[in-house]
């Protein structure tokens, strides 16, 4: 029996406990401070993402999970322990199911296991977090039909064919919500438009995304922000339109069309005509775009749809399966 089901994502921690339901989301960000030699953990979670661009040069911020894997070992368990304490968590007492990607290979694995049994845990095992994507979705993943579920996460992007509760075939890009930020913190600096180029912080991008971030034609969403002036290095408040932005996240969501379109050319016939049918599932918070349905409609080929809550199906669909054990047995042992 498994208590808990944890997913160290690219933007946030996720949570589920059997027994209380969904109890943490928090970003998976460390801030540490360096004084003559000596790191001391400053902040961790939501604390540490709002000192991003806050700090002086002797504190960093940074994810110790990123793109999938553990970047960092000793941070990554030093906020692993705190979020679990937040949830009242007690050692030696639990077992867990991981959340993983598509291509995490055994040596990366052995790490987050080595991790979780470090923490407290007694018996780690791992779930696909595409097929929790998939379940949270309202996917039948026990169906001999197979479908294909894309999770547009902070780090990474699964893209994967799922049927007889098991991945068929799994691919895992390396772009998500945070190389989206960094981009769209380029293209402000690069501008030439009205007062000229601006450097802005990575929250302020984030900001950007989130708030006029769209892939509709024309649309007119606006945001003010303030940023520092590359010409004069002076403080100064900046329009961004919809439009200035527009291109930098159509680059992305092509890449991501192209490689749903490259797997599926891999797959039997068979396969492709269960997916014609069954259509395509986006889920993860870049699903949340503006325009995303308009987009797809014009450049993908298949029939699609994007999750309702898509930044939480992943736990969610965790959550379910932790509290469906015959189905969970058979995941398991599907994967």
């Amino acid at each position: 029996m498994y208590d808990y089901a944890v997913d160290l994502g690219g933007s946030f921690t996720t949570i589920y406990a059997k027994k209380f339901g969904f109890v943490l989301k928090e970003p998976t960000m460390v801030a540490v401070e360096e004084s003559r030699g000596i790191y001391k953990v400053k902040a961790l979670g939501k604390e540490a993402k709002d000192l991003v661009w806050k700090t002086p040069e002797s504190v960093e911020v940074f994810n110790p999970i990123s793109n999938g894997v553990i970047e960092n070992f000793e941070y990554a368990q030093i906020m692993l322990k705190y979020f679990l304490d937040k949830v009242g968590f007690k050692r030696n007492k639990f077992n867990v199911l991981v959340l993983v990607h598509c291509g995490i290979t055994k040596e990366e694995k052995k790490l987050f296991r080595r991790l979780f049994e470090d923490v407290g845990f007694l018996e780690v095992d791992f779930l696909p977090s595409i097929l929790c994507s998939a379940y949270g979705a309202g996917k039948n993943i026990s169906s001999a039909k197979a479908s294909i579920v894309v999770n547009i996460g902070g780090t990474v992007t699964d893209i994967s064919a799922i049927n007889l509760n098991s991945l068929m075939q799994g691919v895992t890009l390396g772009i998500g919500g945070r190389l989206m930020d960094i981009e769209i913190a380029n293209a402000i600096a690069l501008s030439k438009k009205s007062s000229g180029g601006v450097l802005i912080g990575l929250p302020t991008a984030e900001k950007i995304k989130n708030e006029v971030g769209s892939l509709y034609k024309n649309d007119s969403l606006n945001i003010e922000v303030i940023g520092t002036d590359l010409t004069t290095k002076n403080p100064i408040s900046k329009v961004v339109k919809s439009d200035d932005i527009k291109s930098v996240l159509e680059a992305f969501y092509e890449e991501i069309v192209r490689t749903i379109e490259v797997t599926i050319t891999t797959l039997p016939p068979e396969v492709t005509s269960d997916i014609i049918n069954n259509g395509i599932m986006f889920t993860g918070g870049c699903s949340k775009i503006n325009g995303l349905d308009e987009f797809l409609t014009k450049n993908l080929s298949y029939p699609f749809s994007i999750a309702e809550n898509p930044e939480d199906v992943t736990i969610l669909g965790a959550g379910k399966l932790l509290n469906d054990p015959e189905l969970l047995e058979i995941v398991l042992k599907s994967n």
